[in-house]
C-alpha cells in the first residue's frame, strides 16, 4: 500500500501534538519532517516523552526547499499571522505541493477583513493563494475538498457554531437576526504560549468569559453563516448575518460546548426538525443527531472527531436552541485536519481516525 509523505510545520504546539498522534496511526501516511522554532535540534521525544518509542524524529527549524521536496502534503499548524509568511515560500518551491493550515490566515475570503481582525496585511502573493484555498469544513464542502490542492482548516470554535445550525439557516427555518452564541472551551484552545490568565491557579475551580467583544473567531462565523443562508452568488455587503458570540473559559483541557439561541420564523415541532438535521448529516460520519430531549455532553466526544448536536424548541418564546460539542484538538483542529487530508487523497473519510 502506497503512503503518503507527511510533514508537520509547527510540530509542538496542541495542535501539532495532536496531529502527531493521528498521522503515526494512519495506514496511509509516512511521517517524514517535524519543525519547530522553539525546539529544532531536539527530538520529539525530549518535548513529548509520551512519544517514546513511537517517534523517533529530531525537531528541525523551518526550511521551504527541503519540506516541499520531500513532502506530498504539509500541516501548518502556526500561530495566527505566521501562517501568512511560510505558506507562500512553500508553494513558491513547490507548486503542485498540498498544503492544509490549521491557523486563522487563509479563512476569511476578504483580505480587508481579515486585514482589520488580525492587524495583519497578506502579501500580493498570498492574495493570490486567497484565489484557491477551500475552508475545510468536510460536511460542507467536501466536493471543493476533494480537487483542492490547498485546505484552510477552520476554527474550533466556528466548527461546532456552522454545524450546530447550518441546517436552520440553509433551510431559514430561523430568522437571520439576533442570533446569540454563547460557548466553553478548555484551555488548550489558547495553545501553548505563556499567559498570567491560563496559570493552573487562574484556571482551576473557576469559570470566566473572556473577549466578550472582537473575538477573532467572529468573521469566521459570520461569512460562513451568510455563505450558507444567501448562498455565495448571491451575497452582497448588505446581505450578511450578525452574531452575538460571547465565549468562556471552562477550567478542562479540552473540549468545546456551544448553545446557540435562534428565533423560528414558524414554530415546528421537534421530531420535524430532528428529521431536517439527520437528512442534511446523512452522509456525515463525524455528526452525531441527539433525539430530544437528549443532549450533547463534552465527555462524550473528549479525543474523537465527532461533532454532537441536539436541541430544544421553546414554543411559548418561538426559540430553537441548539447545543453543539466537539474536542478543540481533533474536530477543532487536527482530527478535522486530517479528515481533510483523507477526503484529499480520496482514502476513507474516517480512516485514522476511528476511536
Amino acid at each position: 500500500m502506497k503512503k503518503i509523505r507527511v510533514s508537520v510545520v509547527g510540530a509542538t504546539g496542541y495542535a501539532g501534538k495532536e496531529l502527531i498522534k493521528l498521522l503515526i496511526r494512519h495506514p496511509r501516511v509516512e511521517l517524514i519532517h517535524l519543525t519547530s522554532s522553539s525546539y529544532h535540534g531536539k527530538t520529539i521525544t525530549e518535548v513529548y516523552p509520551e512519544f517514546l518509542n513511537k517517534v523517533d524524529r529530531k525537531l528541525i527549524d523551518f526550511d521551504p526547499r527541503l519540506l516541499s521536496r520531500d513532502s506530498d502534503l504539509i500541516f501548518t499548524a502556526l500561530s495566527h499571522t505566521v501562517s501568512l509568511e511560510v505558506i507562500p515560500e512553500l508553494f513558491q518551491e513547490r507548486e503542485e505541493l498540498r498544503i492544509i493550515d490549521l491557523s486563522a490566515d487563509y479563512r476569511l475570503k476578504d483580505f480587508l477583513v481579515y486585514q482589520e481582525w488580525y492587524k495583519k496585511e497578506h502579501s500580493p502573493e498570498s492574495k493570490e493563494l486567497l484565489r484557491k484555498v477551500v475552508y475545510g469544513l468536510p460536511e460542507l464542502y467536501a466536493s471543493k475538498i476533494k480537487h483542492s490542492s490547498f485546505i484552510a482548516n477552520p476554527g474550533c470554535y466556528p466548527t461546532s457554531v456552522i454545524l450546530g445550525i447550518a441546517p436552520l439557516l440553509k433551510y431559514h427555518l430561523v430568522k437571520k437576526e439576533g442570533i446569540i452564541i454563547d460557548s466553553k472551551s478548555g484551555t488548550t484552545g489558547a495553545g501553548r504560549n505563556l499567559s498570567f490568565d491560563l496559570h493552573f491557579s487562574e484556571c482551576n475551580e473557576n469559570f470566566k468569559a473572556y473577549k466578550i467583544i472582537g473575538h477573532n473567531h467572529i468573521p469566521e462565523i459570520e461569512q460562513e453563516l451568510s455563505f450558507i443562508y444567501f448562498g455565495k452568488k448571491n451575497l452582497e455587503k448588505d446581505k450578511t448575518i450578525t452574531v452575538s458570540f460571547t465565549p468562556h473559559l471552562l477550567p478542562l483541557n479540552r473540549g468545546i460546548l456551544s448553545t446557540c439561541y435562534l428565533t423560528l420564523k414558524e414554530v415546528q415541532e421537534e421530531g420535524e426538525i430532528l428529521k431536517i438535521y439527520n437528512q442534511f448529516y446523512h452522509q456525515a460520519p463525524f455528526v452525531r443527531i441527539f433525539e430530544p430531549p437528549a443532549l450533547p455532553e463534552l465527555k462524550f466526544i473528549s479525543e474523537t472527531n465527532y461533532c454532537d448536536i441536539g436541541f430544544r424548541v421553546d414554543k411559548r418564546i418561538k426559540q430553537i436552541k441548539v447545543i453543539s460539542a466537539i474536542d478543540n484538538l481533533v474536530k477543532g483542529a487536527a482530527g478535522q485536519a486530517v479528515q481533510n487530508m483523507n477526503i484529499m487523497y480520496n482514502f476513507p473519510e474516517t480512516c485514522g481516525l476511528e476511536f
